[in-house]
């Protein structure tokens, strides 16, 4: 899925789903905390982790990064049962507290505010909960989700605090051991509510698992596979993704391997793969990849895939280059109406302008990357 690097506190088109972008920002919405998005890195593609401080019904989001390369192949796991129809009125919620948003905020007169407030500040992305804070987790996810709700919107949050998270790298952390995790994935499943809400769960927990022992990654598959149970069971309208990487990453024979000892083929547990997350791979690539890692991991005919399409407007850069890499550009909108079977949705996993570390430090929001990407 993605490289990664560290960040810091700030957040299908199946039947009867439809796009949605939030135009409008109440002022009486609360604004929780949540937290950044983080960066890329070349090989091994690692995401990256936030560390928010929140009050007790606040948020936090972060974001991981892009790269690492493999081929192509197809076919393993197994499940059945297909999902219920997401009802046609849905829409992606797009929550009021934001780097971004605190940049338009602050700054009405630089010549830059309305590109990136319009085409970035203006659209949903999804809200990253990094750090490892058991005592107001619940908290932190019902204020999204009760925003979502109280909107009539669908929110997409990003659970990430699995152990080992990063392999060591930039955006390591995460809770200290998998008994620990476990308990908050219960957290955080008790912040979820009752309506609609999108879960991207632990980016590059599955395609960057290769630096486990063996023993090491039976026991993180089995915890994911708990965890898409648990937040299942906690909201019968959560639709859990897991991760697939991206299409340059591993083959997806490989990945739908991996997946499938994580739960990911089970509609108890799933509801299909994400990818591209923090990566620039262009959609038609991800989608026939996805559609490649489902296919291989023979999972009922109800799942399908979202792919992150925050910054993939012009594709990968020739040169591999993975930091905030000049002539990027805003991938499609964010939408539950992508037009193309099997694919949920569209969504900006990695908030478009939070740097990887080059253009400024990693997961902070830099106005110039994000007029670049914007323009």
């Amino acid at each position: 899925m993605v490289a990664a690097a560290c960040v810091v506190a700030a957040v299908g088109s199946i039947t009867g789903m439809v796009s949605a972008l939030d135009d409008d920002r109440g002022s009486d919405e609360a604004r929780p905390q949540a937290t950044r998005s983080p960066s890329l890195r070349p090989k091994p593609a690692l995401p990256s982790a936030p560390e928010p401080s929140p009050p007790p019904a606040s948020p936090s989001s972060a974001a991981p990064s892009p790269s690492r390369t493999s081929p192509r192949p197809s076919p393993t796991p197994t499940a059945t049962k297909t999902r219920e129809t997401v009802a046609a009125s849905a829409r992606l919620y797009r929550y009021p507290d934001s780097q971004v948003l605190d940049w338009v905020a602050d700054n009405p007169t630089d010549p830059r505010n309305e590109v990136i407030k319009s085409r970035i500040g203006d659209h949903p992305a999804a809200v990253w909960f990094a750090d490892y804070t058991p005592s107001d987790i619940t908290a932190r996810v019902s204020a999204v989700t009760s925003g979502g709700s109280g909107q009539g919107r669908v929110p997409a949050v990003v659970p990430y605090a699995i152990p080992d998270r990063d392999c060591g790298g930039a955006s390591q952390g995460g809770a200290p051991d998998l008994d620990a995790y476990d308990a908050w994935i219960d957290r955080f499943a008790a912040g979820l509510g009752s309506d609609e809400v999108i879960v991207i769960l632990e980016p590059d927990s599955i395609a960057q698992s290769d630096c486990l022992s063996s023993a090491g990654r039976v026991d993180r598959f089995a915890s994911l596979a708990r965890a898409g149970r648990v937040l299942k069971e906690a909201n019968q309208k959560a639709r859990v993704y897991y991760d697939a990487g991206h299409s340059e990453w591993n083959a997806p024979d490989k990945q739908a391997a991996l997946l499938g000892k994580a739960g990911a083929a089970s509609a108890e547990s799933s509801d299909g793969v994400f990818s591209n997350v923090s990566n620039f791979n262009p959609t038609n690539a991800e989608v026939t990849y996805t559609r490649q890692v489902l296919d291989a991991l023979d999972a009922p005919a109800g799942l399908g895939a979202v792919i992150d399409t925050s910054r993939n407007g012009n594709g990968a850069p020739a040169d591999g280059e993975w930091c905030d890499p000049a002539g990027r550009k805003l991938g499609q909108q964010p939408t539950l109406s992508t037009g193309e079977a099997r694919i949920d949705a569209y969504l900006w996993v990695k908030l478009p302008g939070e740097s990887d570390g080059c253009k400024g430090a990693a997961g902070t929001f830099s106005p110039g990357y994000a007029y670049d990407l914007a323009r």
